[in-house]
């Protein structure tokens, strides 16, 4: 009986080993790390538009535990709009899950700050790239392919990334502490750089973020906080898992 016992307990652990991490939830070390869900799966709690106090009314949907911007005509955050945290961040750890549709676009900002005027287009901030690099002309702009995925929107390109096929999860990551930022794909790092160096600077001064609009509150980049960003592109991206410690 005692072997039986044994036995059985030894293939619930094991078992419990196997099972993977439920789509956003926190295990008990991550709760114990810090680690906070931007996303609970169920709501939009925590978010809302950009220049607004609310959520869009259409165009974002909360479904079977993924946050997606359905398909529109393209265009940069002109349909639906995009959404924010409520909170800002500086030194932060940040981890989340995104599925690319064929020919997609869509970006993570961050040190987003909501200055007057609301500009044309997306909120200014530093932006990871999501992109399918295959079938978006987006990819094959700006220089050196900075523009492709995993990249510093404009500024850096990812180097040595691996991306899952289109229609497959990919996970991204975001690292800042103090100046210091890390882009991570797939659980490898693809570029670093320190905000407000002078190679920062120069990298800013030769992209689309040199135009006075983006500089006119500081210099582009440099603000000591800002919300994480959501992009509305017109194309239908999804999003989980999306979790956060403060460092």
């Amino acid at each position: 009986m005692k072997h039986l016992i044994f036995t059985a307990l030894l293939f619930t652990t094991l078992l419990a080993a196997e099972t993977p991490q439920a789509p956003n939830t926190l295990t008990a070390q991550e709760k114990k790390e810090g680690w906070k869900l931007l996303f609970d799966g169920k709501t939009t709690n925590g978010w809302r538009g950009a220049y607004s106090d609310k959520f869009p009314a259409k165009g974002w949907t909360v479904d079977n535990g993924l946050l997606t911007i359905q398909k529109s005509d393209g265009s940069e955050s002109q349909s639906f709009g995009d959404i924010v945290t409520e909170g800002e961040y500086s030194d932060f750890d940040l981890t989340f899950d995104f599925r690319l549709t064929e020919g997609a676009n869509s970006g993570l900002k961050y040190f987003v700050v909501e200055h007057s005027p609301k500009p044309k287009g997306s909120a200014f901030g530093l932006e990871y790239q999501i992109l399918d690099d295959d079938k978006h002309p987006d990819a094959k702009m700006g220089r050196n392919g900075n523009r492709t995925v995993g990249s510093l929107y404009d500024l850096i390109p990812a180097s040595g990334k691996k991306a899952n096929p289109i229609g497959q999860w990919n996970t991204g990551r975001v690292v800042s502490k103090g100046k210091h930022v890390e882009h991570w794909l797939n659980g490898k790092q693809v570029l670093d750089y320190e905000r407000g160096s002078e190679k920062f600077r120069e990298l800013v001064a030769q992209s689309k973020y040199k135009a006075p609009d983006y500089n006119a509150h500081g210099r582009f980049g440099e603000a000591p906080k800002g919300h994480i960003l959501l992009q509305d592109h017109g194309d239908q991206v999804s999003y989980r898992n999306i979790k956060i410690k403060s460092l």
